[in-house]
């Protein structure tokens, strides 16, 4: 049978230290990656270019030519969008001509040039986003609605722990994405000449910065999906 009472551990349960851990490793990532861009903010770069036409000519020495880049607001907002071919830069990147500026807008084409290699991380990532939004948001309801399921909990808990699996797989598979296109933004700064050496060290502060979010939402699902095997394994076996 289940019973109402492990409501009780999720409200006084030694596991919340998990997700205290996990919001303090992004809290500290989130942290490291704004003081880094802000440093590296105040550096312009020799070559006089901004974030938006660094982007620009990036894609048009690959030959993209369906991809467009836009402006949008807010700060480190920036993103490439598959669907729309727009590679989106925020305030603070699309018109600035600091060197952490220049890092960004050539990572957000990194993804650019991904989409157009077919980059297979990308495209499980891709098929990912549908289920991984679900999981995340509907994994630990569905899993204390189990709780009072009776004969059916096992196998609803077991759904809402796989559903929110489906999210941490998503943060993993954004690992190899992340490091991939900030590795190839690197490349096309050195090639084209649009940064010197010491200004490409300032560069890669900035992207290894970003990545460490990454990797910080990674660890912190790790840790919830660890929560929630611990809080609801014993109901499971407990049928």
């Amino acid at each position: 049978m289940y019973y109402p009472m492990g409501l009780y551990s999720l409200t006084y349960n030694w596991t919340y230290i998990l997700v205290i851990i996990g919001a303090i490793l992004s809290m500290a990532a989130s942290a490291k990656v704004n003081s880094t861009f802000r440093k590296y903010s105040q550096i312009r770069s020799g070559s006089g270019i901004t974030g938006a036409m660094a982007a620009e000519e990036i894609l048009r020495r690959n030959t993209i030519t369906d991809v467009s880049v836009q402006h949008i607001p807010g700060e480190l907002t920036d993103n490439y969008n598959p669907a729309r071919k727009t590679v989106n830069l925020s305030d603070s990147v699309y018109g600035s001509g600091s060197v952490a500026a220049i890092g960004v807008a050539a990572h957000e084409c990194g993804h650019v040039m991904q989409h157009a290699d077919g980059y297979l991380p990308l495209s499980i990532r891709a098929a990912l986003v549908p289920a991984a939004n679900f999981g995340s948001k509907l994994g630990l309801p569905i899993c204390i609605i189990g709780l009072f399921m009776g004969s059916m909990g096992h196998t609803i808990i077991t759904i809402g722990i796989w559903l929110f699996s489906l999210a941490v797989l998503f943060q993993l598979v954004t690992l190899p994405v992340e490091f991939d296109a900030s590795k190839r933004a690197l490349v096309q700064l050195e090639s084209n000449g649009m940064l010197s050496t010491e200004e490409l060290k300032c560069t890669k502060e900035v992207l290894s910065a970003a990545a460490l979010t990454y990797v910080a939402a990674a660890a912190a699902s790790i840790l919830q999906l660890l929560r929630l095997l611990i809080l609801f394994g014993g109901n499971r076996r407990r049928d």
